[in-house]
């Protein structure tokens, strides 16, 4: 007997994402074999142009341009050596990484996992050394019971034939959420958070490193990170992540 064809998609209202029955499709809630339907990741998940540094959306005349960077990485070079980002961080995809993140909505995993995986094929980027997550603090992790980014990272390591070892980076104080505070001052409220599990320091000298996060905003986490492991002997640092937020002007 033929298999019945799938109802068009129809997208939900913007700004909110439902939640999902089994069969359905997470945004939009037509019948799906797939957490998202092929519908809403062609609305939804169309490659951009980002600058080759932070992944800051340039403009569309840019797509296909080797190496572009924005104004601000051409002022000042971030610590970074190339930075991948799968999607913008609006609608349907900020909704969902907020309960991935804070709603332990894991069975979302998969789906961001494979945009990041697509996008990591697409650029082409050089398999590192060593992929290791953004770490929380103690407090964070009582509180969600899981490292979003762990989770991410181990499974994308799994999927790439990375080495991962989570524990070589440590957040060894606790601070203010980045969320809460203005973009100038997330890099004060980073500085110093971090540092290299001093056992294991010289495992990662001379090595290349991919950090990778689910959200990208100022980038002041992925930068502090980035230069505390150039200064412990890392030759080169990228970062890999979900999805990044517009930039001022970009909406």
């Amino acid at each position: 007997m033929p298999e019945r064809p799938l109802p068009a998609c129809k997208p939900a209202p913007i700004g909110k994402v439902l939640l999902r029955c089994a069969g359905q499709c997470t945004v939009c809630r037509t019948w799906s074999r797939q957490t998202i339907c092929e519908g809403c990741l062609a609305l939804y998940a169309r490659p951009q142009p980002r600058c080759w540094t932070c992944a800051a959306r340039l403009p569309l005349e840019l797509l296909g341009r080797p190496r572009p960077q924005c104004g601000r990485c051409l002022r000042e070079a971030p610590p970074l050596d190339r930075t991948i980002a799968a999607l913008d961080y609006r609608f349907p995809w900020d909704g969902l990484l907020q309960q991935y993140e804070y709603h332990q909505a894991l069975d979302l995993r998969e789906s961001l996992l494979e945009r990041l995986n697509t996008a990591l094929s697409a650029a082409a980027v050089e398999a590192p050394d060593w992929l290791l997550p953004v770490p929380v603090s103690a407090d964070r992790l009582r509180e969600r019971g899981y490292n979003q980014s762990h989770e991410l990272a181990r499974a994308l390591a799994r999927r790439r034939g990375l080495r991962c070892k989570p524990e070589l980076l440590q957040r060894v104080r606790h601070n203010r959420r980045q969320a809460e505070l203005q973009l100038e001052a997330r890099a004060a409220n980073v500085r110093g958070v971090f540092a290299v599990e001093p056992l294991h320091a010289a495992r990662l000298r001379g090595s290349s490193v991919a950090l990778l996060d689910d959200v990208m905003t100022s980038g002041a986490t992925l930068f502090e990170l980035a230069g505390l492991l150039l200064n412990t002997g890392v030759m080169s640092v990228q970062a890999w992540v979900i999805a990044r937020t517009p930039e001022p002007g970009d909406e």
